[in-house]
């Protein structure tokens, strides 16, 4: 993904979290509305946080590794759910 335009297509085809694409666009909008023109630093922090949203959903170990967190810190807590 080297463009906010391959960046948009992917979290329209899924390739994030659920809800991903409609959060990106309304926290660029946002970004975009008060950035000062002359530091677009917001939107480049923007982009590489979705874009590494993207590359975790699709690391095949995500969903093992949070399983694992998650029953860590259940056991830390004592509870079984």
């Amino acid at each position: 993904m080297r463009t906010i335009g391959e960046l948009r297509a992917a979290l329209v085809m899924g390739y994030g979290f659920p809800g991903d694409a409609d959060d990106f666009e309304a926290e660029l909008a946002r970004e975009i509305s008060h950035a000062d023109p002359a530091d677009l630093s917001g939107v480049v922090r923007l982009v590489e946080e979705f874009r590494g949203r993207i590359v975790a959903r699709q690391d095949p170990a995500f969903d093992t590794a949070v399983a694992a967190a998650i029953a860590e810190i259940r056991t830390a807590r004592g509870t079984s759910r």
